[in-house]
């Protein structure tokens, strides 16, 4: 057991619905490429790009770095969305995605989200609540016409972005879970190894200074032909050169500056734009103005600072500086931002202001997060703090608690082991950012680490992740059972495959918790492990499986649980 924190104690559901993610950037930003500038949006041939790059630079063979987040919704095809759970078929999609492309001799490196800084934490919270709208929707949807709604609807199943990292590495694919927003760490990375480009959808790729922004939208994989969106002719369109494009992007109001503050800067604007045409909408009209008139600006700090003043009274003057800074990659300089205050440094958290002071351990847990072996491990032994996004949920369903809260006693043994307690015996309460309903997200739940029941004591994180031997290896599996109380159960699953023990563990811990479940819902659950173990993708292919158990009379609130079934079925 080198990693204490098993997939149902909160961190498969952690980011449910973060696809959203892929709309972030600069709103309207897209869509006014495509339909205001179209000569920024250049068709192009993935295989002719690759073999260029080859003889361009013989040394460096063509990589594209592929934001993993944006790019999930557009990988998960699989018709029975709501109730998910299609692992075989998913991961036969990804295969095929990757093959794709390395038939065309083209290497992929993904990126996931593995952070939500705290000067966007606003935005991350405001985008959660959006996400608890649709996903009502969602579930009145299912209660009026009794069955899944369209793709228009879509949102993606609980954990999938979580089961997509362990999907890819199985294929052999590198993998890197970020320590910084995700879409700075991947225009670094496009930048500083010279890649081929990036292969996302999110506008803010628009803005760095970096290799070349593929569409993962515009896609034909059969033909490894998309759309690059061209920086350079964008800022042909708007009379800009690419030193503007952060504070263009800040100025239109992204992840650090709220829209809020920027209202009277861009009517001051709208009213002085020579650009203004009546056949566009507001927003299109707004991005023609500000880039009039910040073309006119010198390219200087302190026009930044003459900008600043301009926001309203009382606000944070320095969000704009935070905003612009955000879209400068290491080694970069800007003349919006002084020198030495230049983002430069790739990893901001600190080992001085790490929960855990064990150098080895933190290391450790730093390494395996970046490689996308953890998720939540590091962030809880760096700073703290846990997130966990949107479920599918329905939040008119009050009978089951929500997923969040059916799993915190478990965490709660998981943060005891993970954190050493002082000299008092007390240990450092966790921050816990955790999505359901009811929870006004105005702050974060602070959470006391609680000791499982293990006889002679729970063993040091260092015993369990570094020793070596039988008597550890027990140790390790009765640990990770205490956790979910059930350490006196430990000889009977050990009879059992790893995987189905796994299953089991999380299904016994369910029951315990949550009294409203039936027989009838325990016998779906583990129908799902036994039915379809073995079955290939193609012959999985178009089963409805918890579509055919709704109509057996089970409620519809079992669908919101789905991120068991995603492990269930992963297993």
């Amino acid at each position: 057991m080198r990693e204490p924190a098993p997939a149902g104690s909160g961190s498969a559901s952690s980011d449910c619905c973060e696809f959203w993610r892929s709309v972030m950037g600069i709103k309207g930003l897209q869509g006014f490429v495509a339909k205001v500038c179209p000569e920024a949006c250049r068709t192009v041939d993935l295989r002719e790009m690759a073999e260029k790059h080859r003889i361009d630079h013989p040394d460096s063979p063509p990589v594209i770095v592929v934001d993993a987040m944006s790019c999930v919704k557009h990988w998960y095809t699989p018709e029975s969305w709501v109730c998910g759970g299609q692992w075989r078929e998913y991961l036969a999609i990804l295969e095929d995605f990757i093959k794709a492309f390395m038939a065309a001799g083209i290497k992929l490196v993904f990126y996931f989200d593995g952070v939500v800084e705290e000067k966007k934490r606003d935005e991350w919270i405001k985008r959660r609540f959006q996400n608890n709208k649709e996903i009502a929707r969602i579930f009145q949807f299912i209660k009026t016409h009794r069955k899944q709604p369209g793709r228009e609807m879509f949102t993606i199943p609980s954990a999938l972005p979580t089961f997509t990292r362990f999907a890819l590495k199985s294929l052999g694919q590198k993998t890197v879970c970020t320590l910084q927003e995700a879409d700075f760490e991947v225009a670094a990375y496009g930048l500083q190894h010279n890649c081929m480009g990036i292969l996302g959808q999110d506008s803010d790729y628009l803005i760095y200074n970096t290799c070349p922004y593929f569409s993962i939208e515009k896609l034909h994989l059969d033909r490894l032909v998309t759309v690059m969106y061209s920086r350079e002719d964008l800022c042909r369109a708007l009379g800009l050169s690419l030193t503007h494009l952060p504070l263009f992007a800040s100025l239109l109001g992204n992840d650090v500056v709220p829209e809020s503050l920027l209202e009277g800067f861009w009517q001051k604007c709208l009213v002085t734009s020579p650009c203004r045409n009546n056949g566009y909408n507001r927003r299109t009209n707004i991005l023609l103005a500000v880039a009039n008139y910040i073309s006119k600006l010198p390219c200087s700090y302190s026009s930044l600072k003459h900008l600043e003043e301009m926001l309203p009274l009382g606000s944070d003057k320095t969000l704009l500086s935070q905003g612009v800074e955000t879209y400068i990659l290491p080694g970069q300089r800007s003349p919006w931002i002084l020198p030495n205050i230049t983002n430069c440094q790739m990893f901001p958290l600190q080992q001085q202001t790490a929960m855990c002071q064990d150098k080895e351990i933190f290391q450790l847990a730093k390494e395996q997060h970046i490689r996308s072996e953890n998720y939540t491990i590091f962030n809880i032994l760096s700073n703290g703090e846990i997130k966990c996004s949107n479920s599918l949920e329905d939040e008119c369903d009050r009978e089951i608690p929500g997923q969040a809260l059916i799993y915190r006693p478990a965490r709660q043994h998981i943060y005891s082991v993970l954190l050493e307690s002082g000299k008092d015996g007390d240990y450092p309460v966790v921050k816990e950012w955790f999505v359901y309903f009811g929870n006004p997200l105005r702050q974060p739940e602070l959470i006391q680490p609680v000791q499982p029941s293990i006889p002679g004591g729970t063993p040091s994180l260092k015993t369990l992740w570094f020793a070596k031997g039988p008597d550890v290896e027990k140790q390790r599996y009765r640990t990770f059972l205490a956790c979910f109380h059930l350490q006196d159960e430990m000889e009977e699953l050990q009879a059992l495959e790893a995987p189905v023990a796994a299953f089991c563990c999380l299904l016994a811990y369910l029951m315990m918790q949550v009294s409203s479940l039936s027989l009838e819902d325990l016998n779906a659950f583990v129908a799902l492990i036994l039915c379809l173990k073995g079955k290939s993708a193609a012959q999985l292919a178009g089963v409805f499986l918890i579509s055919v158990i709704i109509v057996q009379g089970l409620k519809v609130k079992m669908v919101s649980r789905c991120f068991l079934y995603d492990f269930g079925q992963i297993v």
